[in-house]
């Protein structure tokens, strides 16, 4: 199963993404792509820590996600990622103008083929204004791109809302 859960901040998703690994009944592996560039978004990280289960083993890789994915997969595992959207924040604030197209190919590329469950969690930030900056602009379209892609690519889509899930693409649970 591949599964990706869009929401808004706060909706949920992370929360719904644990209990769907949860119902699998294999060891899960979280992939974490935060990173803590001031002091309240480590207050968000640690809230995170703290509600995940501690016999999670956590992988923190804020670029190279396709490589994670792919050192972590194994059959009767779980994959959390959480989340895309920072990973792509982290992609196009980065130093290597290249690094968005290269490690968001090859996230797709590796998606398909990894055995085990993989649940990718992702901000739907696409339900409002149009953006003032030429970067949040940017950012808008490639997070839209992105899920259109991976949507494709899973088996199952949910759209969290006020912590409710609303399966746009139902598949193998």
């Amino acid at each position: 199963m591949k599964a990706l859960i869009l929401g808004g901040v706060r909706s949920g998703k992370s929360r719904y993404a644990a209990a769907l690994a949860g119902e699998q009944a294999c060891p899960v592996t979280l992939i974490a792509t935060a990173t803590a560039l001031d002091e309240e978004m480590a207050a968000r990280i640690d809230a995170h820590r703290a509600s995940r289960s501690t016999s999670w083993t956590v992988v923190e890789e804020p670029i190279h996600l396709g490589a994670a994915l792919g050192e972590a997969a194994g059959p009767n595992r779980v994959l959390i990622v959480d989340c895309l959207t920072l990973w792509l924040t982290n992609l196009l604030c980065g130093d290597d103008p290249e690094a968005l197209r290269r490690e968001l190919r090859h996230m797709v590329e590796i998606l398909p083929k990894l055995p085990g469950h993989c649940v990718l969690v992702a901000n739907e930030i696409s339900l409002g204004i149009i953006p003032v900056s030429a970067l949040a602009r940017r950012f808008t379209d490639e997070a839209g791109a992105m899920h259109q892609d991976l949507a494709a690519i899973c088996d199952r889509v949910v759209l969290m809302v006020a912590g409710l899930p609303l399966i746009v693409k139902p598949g193998a649970p």
